[in-house]
């Protein structure tokens, strides 16, 4: 059975670095980055520039990119089950379920049964998963109610995946802190 290890951290924290390091440690021929960036955000010029850099990051290191904005257990059960497959990141997944259903058609029951899904297929590989999300919940209470609902979302998402992942890391300053595992 395949490790699953969780790393969580705020904006510029330095969490996709170190996911990307841990999981090439953690080592296999075969490695994808599973990413949730929807495909609309490459208009965005700013946006553009930030999966450029991603891309950049993993360039010549070996590692397939598949984008999938949704369906993450479905693109998780088309890859090898030896592979390592890191998953960036869990914050803009709950973002695109969002934009996909709407703020009413989302509740965090959902978002529990989905990362529970995904732990079961994961549960089933050889190769170790790393996820990797945003701490969101560690400022000032939104002013609106879609943001408040988003923050939420991903409170429940991350406290779900820690529970769930053999390994969770917080990062912060460049600094990743393991907290289980």
């Amino acid at each position: 059975m395949g490790k699953s290890n969780f790393i969580v951290g705020g904006a510029r924290s330095g969490k996709s670095d170190f996911a990307l390091e841990l999981a090439e440690k953690i080592g296999s021929s075969d490695k994808y980055f599973l990413a949730t960036c929807p495909a609309y955000t490459h208009s965005d010029a700013e946006m553009a520039a930030r999966i450029y850099k991603h891309k950049e990051g993993r360039q010549g290191r070996g590692w397939t990119t598949i984008e999938e904005e949704l369906d993450l257990c479905q693109a998780l059960q088309e890859l090898p089950e030896n592979a390592i497959v890191l998953i960036d990141c869990m914050t803009l997944w709950v973002s695109n379920l969002l934009h996909a259903q709407g703020a009413g058609g989302v509740d965090e029951k959902m978002v529990e049964q989905h990362i529970e899904r995904l732990f079961e297929l994961c549960s089933k590989r050889s190769g170790a998963v790393v996820m990797v999300s945003g701490e969101v919940g560690c400022s000032v209470v939104p002013e609106n109610a879609l943001a408040r609902s988003f923050r939420d979302l991903v409170g429940r998402c991350n406290q779900t995946v820690g529970r769930l992942a053999d390994s969770v890391f917080m990062v912060s300053c460049g600094i990743a802190i393991q907290i289980k595992g």
